[in-house]
């Protein structure tokens, strides 16, 4: 049996649809070609025949060598001279023959010195040429006026079908090869989406202990951590049709479109149910109510009330689950969100290292590896990367490893990857002077040496002076294993290093650059989240300062609502102003009391450049020897190198 669905057609305003509407018009356009040859076409005149003036005429008849005359369809004359040659001459259809040529002179006896014959022509070029300027104006007006009704009937179309919904439609037959079996990394959550899809598959199993099918299932998580790709599980998975669209594809200029494509989505989705509706970034249209600039009429308001009263209104048992997905559940409006509308709340989250182990062995499934490649490693080196990262970290060396010639990709090609999705390429090309090479090695390298001695802080897996993407050199601290608390200790070991790099430029060369830029952001964060936000100030106290729940569609500092005086604002300047002090100085002092591991580590990156973490904790232990390393260069404006350690 032929399953092959049959042509779509191409032309349905057409009066030939179809594929029969290019046959018409190429049948016409034949016929009118071969009208317009035949037409232009000079079928009587004697293409053998030389064409001659009527005083050349005159002349052939005054000296007596014209022998006959023919003329056929009352235009062309054929002139047959004594000599047996044939001439032909064109004149007028009204005109007569005689009265010109007496006109010219010609006598009566010269009239009849030659035989005089008048032949019907062969007129069907006129006849054909009348035809075409018959036709083909009036096949000209009949193409005009029907693109003209065509363009009003799509007009029409477009206009009734404004209002409809487009959402995309997946069914059994072309339903996406993504199961929950390419999901990893998110174990909890496809559980929760398990049991939906399971529900629609066999809803007797739940009926029968008096179970209610869920409204609504929200996907809450950052962006890149797979709720498209979970959503995508679930068509897969789910013997239903899948309804998709974007939350922004409800909203036009026009008020009242959107609510008019909600009610279309849900009616179709009624019309196939069991279905399920997959709304992805809902946060477009269900954000709070009365925060916008039109009030309650905002057009995105009323689309959200269309979408309120379609999931829990008075019809019930429709059989549809929403699925939405959005990384803003906090500007989500609160009755979207209530239980019988979104009653599961699935959070997918950046993975912990456990899911980042499968998410590297999904994407490097079919990929050639080295044996040296760790994905284990590679998931303990990658802390707070999403999923998205991850796929990206596995493509990048997949490139890197093609633009190298090499066959598999191995831990080299990996751990580039990683700097390259996390910093940037490396800026090869770059000039760096002596003394820019110096200060960058002594600025990490005060970083490094902190991290080293601070006890709550994250061991360094790498230390670097190459420039890469907007950084001259950095540092990379990773934790052991994951960590979802922190303490007060960590955040002031965490300040102390992030300072080391200023600290071990004033120490060293007795001033600062604008290295430590984006270190003073840092810091500053966490310092003002210690004390507004985490109650981690003795002076202050533990409560919180300034609340977020202000305009939505305002920024979000503007958007700050400010629940303390100014006598309080002063004290939290002053509070984090103590922290920072208090912490640089104590990088300055430990950098100042361990000169020679600061030197030492300088003394080894100007050399090598580059130094990952068993490398660093061995120097920082004295297990190298430095001896065979060139000094440290002299970049000092009175001769002087940097001061050494005493």
């Amino acid at each position: 049996m032929n399953n092959k669905p049959s042509e779509p057609n191409n032309d349905n305003n057409s009066p030939f649809p179809g594929r029969n509407a290019q046959r018409f018009w190429l049948i016409l356009g034949g016929v009118l070609l071969l009208l317009l040859l035949f037409a232009f076409a000079t079928p009587n005149n004697l293409s053998n025949s030389n064409s001659i003036s009527l005083n050349e005429f005159v002349d052939h008849i005054k000296d007596g060598e014209v022998s006959r005359v023919v003329v056929r369809g009352g235009q062309d004359v054929v002139i047959t001279l004594t000599s047996g040659a044939n001439v032909t001459y064109y004149k007028e259809r009204e005109t007569n023959l005689f009265s010109v040529l007496q006109t010219y002179g010609v006598t009566d006896t010269e009239l009849n010195s030659f035989r005089y014959e008048e032949r019907p022509g062969d007129n069907t070029s006129g006849v054909l040429f009348q035809l075409m300027v018959a036709i083909v104006p009036t096949l000209l007006i009949f193409w005009v006026l029907w693109r003209m009704m065509r363009s009003v009937r799509t007009g029409q179309d477009q206009a009734l079908s404004f209002g409809r919904s487009r959402a995309r439609v997946t069914r059994d037959m072309e339903r996406p090869q993504v199961t929950f079996a390419d999901v990893a990394g998110c174990e909890e959550a496809k559980e929760e989406l398990k049991e939906i899809v399971e529900f629609l598959k066999e809803p007797e199993k739940f009926i029968r202990l008096g179970a209610r099918i869920p409204k609504g299932v929200l996907m809450v998580g950052p962006p890149g951590t797979g709720k498209t790709l979970m959503a995508r599980a679930v068509a897969g998975e789910a013997g239903v049709p899948f309804f998709s669209i974007s939350g922004s594809e409800f909203v036009e200029m026009f008020v009242g479109v959107g609510a008019s494509r909600v009610r279309d989505l849900f009616e179709r989705a009624k019309s196939e149910a069991p279905a399920i509706i997959f709304v992805d970034e809902i946060d477009a249209v269900g954000r709070h109510r009365g925060a916008g600039l039109g009030g309650g009429h905002d057009e995105r308001e009323q689309t959200l009330n269309q979408i309120l009263v379609e999931m829990d209104g008075f019809e019930t048992g429709t059989n549809i689950i929403v699925c939405a997905a959005t990384n803003r559940p906090d500007i989500l409006d609160p009755a979207l969100l209530r239980p019988g509308r979104f009653d599961r709340k699935v959070v997918m989250d950046n993975p912990d290292i456990k899911g980042r182990g499968e998410i590297l062995k999904v994407h490097t499934k079919g990929k050639p590896l080295a044996p040296d490649a760790d994905v284990d490693a590679l998931a303990r080196m990658t802390v707070g990367f999403s999923g998205a990262d991850l796929e990206n970290l596995i493509n990048e060396a997949a490139i890197l490893t093609a633009r190298r010639n090499k066959k598999a990709i191995g831990m080299s090609e990996l751990t580039e990857s990683m700097d390259r999705v996390t910093m940037g390429p490396e800026r090869k090309s770059r000039v760096i002077s002596e003394r820019d090479k110096v200060t960058t090695a002594y600025h990490e390298a005060g970083h490094a040496v902190l991290f080293y001695l601070l006890p709550h802080t994250n061991p360094v897996h790498k230390i670097t002076i190459v420039p890469r993407g907007r950084a001259g050199g950095y540092v990379l601290p990773l934790p052991d294993e994951d960590n979802f608390f922190y303490s007060k200790e960590y955040f002031e070991d965490t300040i102390a290093a992030a300072l080391g790099g200023r600290a071990a430029e004033e120490i060293v060369f007795s001033q600062f650059t604008t290295g430590a830029s984006n270190d003073l952001e840092k810091v500053t964060y966490y310092a003002r989240s210690m004390v507004t936000r985490y109650g981690m100030s003795d002076r202050l106290g533990p409560r919180t300062f300034g609340s977020s729940n202000g305009a939505i569609f305002l920024g979000r500092e503007i958007g700050e609502t400010r629940d303390y005086s100014e006598q309080a604002a002063e004290e939290i300047d002053a509070e984090v102003h103590r922290i920072l002090q208090t912490q640089y100085n104590r990088a300055k002092t430990l950098l100042s009391e361990n000169r020679s591991k600061l030197d030492a580590l300088v003394q080894f990156l100007l050399d090598r450049e580059t130094l990952d973490r068993q490398g660093f904790e061995e120097l920082m232990e004295g297990k190298v020897d430095l001896n065979g390393l060139p000094p440290i260069p002299d970049i000092s404006s009175n001769g002087k190198r940097p001061a050494a350690a005493q």
